[in-house]
């Protein structure tokens, strides 16, 4: 096992991937190229499905932020596993649509959705939308009354939570383009509107507390503080929402110093929370939704190169530079994003070699990782970057007018194409003469 279970090596030393060889894999569909575990993706939504019907009731649902990862077979497989969906643009909503993805299971957010964006979810049947403000309540309420519909709606709220301090404090997240901070009366004066409005019919409340959380303390902090607002809604309207979405956020491990997490187990420990806090609070227990996106698709993802050139500079750093970069993963370049990466070819081999992996981008910031332990490489590898099936796809560009790489599914022995490579007509498609 190389960080996950999914990720082995065969008798010729190759990395597989649900045992399949990567090398044969880039051999047939070329790199740079996304590959994706099926199974690993259908696995964890079934962990996240079950658990959370087990802990919070029958009639709990996970949705998948599919902003992670947004391709047409993403939404395929997750319809087919049970769970609902988190979209953020009206591409998503499109993809979704053509996926024929059941549009009662969609959940749209957005901090600035515009008005086509309201009218095309209105359009699909959308199940629910999560409002961020209160010119977009306002203008989906306009647009629902024109068009004879009454939107069940959540609202997006700011608990005040820093996860990675483990505390609620007053001012931590409120200073945010997203959401309705409940300190500054923002919150209750927001779903005072809202229970005012024909076109809309408010279901209950959304919360997000940030991601790569690994802890639980953080999510009992936003429980208690979401299900006192909860009380004091009721209190000073009669409302009493029905329906907590805790958003999500729960950590993925990337590289071996990173801690691995139970997601059942964790959702389990939420459930704990959330029953305690309505009991506090003197509330009914509300429809409780999780939104997972990270940690269904990142594990079961593996971006494969081949190695174009290794120069050592004496006293300073080795570069292997590889035949994709920034455009096909542009988290190191944004936040600093550590991965585990190897030489698929020669994966048994010691890790004795330090480099940092360069892009092909005229671009001096074009980096997947610095430092990183690889075996000893030579031009015509095959590097293998681990767990890359989140937030990589999703955020890939054409800079410097490189064709986007295909997604490739294995599953069960078998690999199929999920999204072709672009191709240099397509860099052009959309160009005028």
């Amino acid at each position: 096992m190389i960080l996950y279970p999914h990720f082995d090596t065969n008798a010729a030393g190759h990395l597989t991937v649900g045992g399949m060889d990567t090398v044969a894999l880039a051999r047939e569909f070329g790199t740079p190229a996304y590959i994706l575990d099926e199974n690993v993706i259908r696995q964890n939504c079934r962990t996240y499905l079950s658990a959370a019907r087990a802990h919070f009731g029958e009639n709990a649902l996970p949705l998948y932020a599919s902003k992670a990862l947004s391709f047409t077979g993403i939404y395929r497989i997750v319809a087919e596993e049970g769970l609902g969906i988190d979209c953020v643009s009206g591409g998503e909503l499109y993809t979704a649509k053509n996926a024929d993805f059941p549009a009662e299971r969609i959940y749209f957010h957005g901090n600035n959705k515009t008005d086509a964006d309201l009218r095309q979810a209105l359009l699909m049947g959308v199940g629910t939308i999560v409002v961020d403000g209160m010119e977009e309540l306002e203008a989906l309420d306009a647009i629902a009354r024109e068009l004879g519909k009454t939107q069940k709606i959540l609202l997006r709220i700011t608990p005040g939570i820093d996860p990675h301090t483990h505390r609620a404090i007053m001012t931590g997240n409120v200073d945010s383009k997203f959401g309705n901070a409940i300190v500054t009366g923002q919150a209750l004066a927001i779903t005072k509107k809202a229970l005012s409005l024909g076109g809309v019919v408010l279901a209950g409340f959304h919360c997000h507390i940030g991601s790569q959380i690994f802890d639980i303390e953080p999510f009992r902090d936003a429980a208690d503080i979401m299900l006192k607002f909860i009380a004091d809604v009721k209190a000073a309207t009669n409302f009493e929402a029905t329906e907590l979405n805790l958003g999500g956020g729960l950590g993925v491990r990337y590289t071996e110093d990173d801690r691995g997490i139970d997601y059942a187990d964790a959702i389990a420990k939420i459930a704990e929370i959330v029953r305690e806090g309505a009991k506090k609070s003197g509330v009914a227990m509300p429809r409780v939704i999780l939104e997972p996106g990270r940690s269904l698709v990142a594990a079961a993802g593996v971006t494969l190169y081949t190695v174009g050139s290794v120069k050592e500079i004496p006293g300073f750093r080795n570069y292997v530079s590889v035949d994709g970069g920034m455009p096909d993963n542009p988290r190191y370049a944004l936040y600093g994003s550590q991965y585990t990466a190897l030489i698929a070819n020669r994966a048994n081999d010691p890790k004795d070699y330090r480099a940092t992996v360069a892009g092909r981008c005229c671009e001096s910031g074009d980096l997947i990782g610095e430092g990183m332990a690889l075996q000893a490489p030579r031009r015509g590898d095959i590097l293998a970057v681990l767990c890359t099936g989140a937030y990589n796809y999703s955020m890939a560009s054409n800079y410097n007018r490189l064709p986007r790489a295909p997604i490739v599914l294995v599953k069960d022995g078998k690999a199929k194409i999920a999204v072709r490579r672009e191709s240099y007509e397509d860099l052009v498609r959309c160009d005028q003469k």
